[in-house]
């Protein structure tokens, strides 16, 4: 529906799919447009761009639950995505940054991710200040959730030379 226009012109939604039900997302304020800036820019300065292709707010493709979500930064192996959206055997990263949306990415997607073996989530959360961050996924939840605040230093499992603090998101 998507690519012929269903949800373009005067009335545009964004929108994602999570397990077949088209979701209307809302439009991100200030903060969320920050901390997602600021992740985008250390992405850029950790990753090595000829292995790892850093995607911003661009759909990934989960066959087994019937879901297209469009996650605020995803870390996928580098290839060619011209032709196909990236699945979860591609993905080593995937960030969510929420505030409105932090029971919906705790819940529905945070199953969804799981579900689909995506080894490393993290959800910014702009209500509490603080990065979790979920590992080691079995059915539709993760055995591994920490919190990290500060200058806690956060690496991610696909790079883990690379760190960040979450006073980098948050001052």
């Amino acid at each position: 529906m998507v690519a012929v226009g269903a949800f373009s012109g005067p009335f545009e939604k964004r929108v994602e799919l999570v397990r077949g039900e088209i979701l209307t997302m809302i439009p991100i304020g200030p903060p969320h447009y920050n901390a997602l800036a600021l992740l985008t820019d250390w992405s850029y300065e950790v990753v090595p761009l000829a292995k790892i292709f850093v995607g911003v707010q661009g759909p990934i493709r989960i066959p087994l639950s019937n879901s297209e979500p469009q996650p605020d930064l995803v870390w996928t192996v580098r290839r060619d995505y011209s032709q196909r959206h990236p699945e979860p055997q591609e993905v080593l990263l995937l960030v969510e940054v929420a505030d409105s949306s932090l029971a919906m990415d705790r819940g529905a997607k945070l199953s969804v991710y799981a579900e689909a073996g995506i080894a490393d989530y993290w959800i910014v959360n702009l209500l509490d200040k603080q990065i979790e961050v979920h590992r080691n996924p079995v059915g539709r939840g993760y055995q591994d959730k920490s919190i990290f605040r500060g200058d806690t230093p956060l690496h991610p499992l696909a790079l883990p030379t690379a760190s960040l603090q979450a006073s980098r998101i948050f001052g």
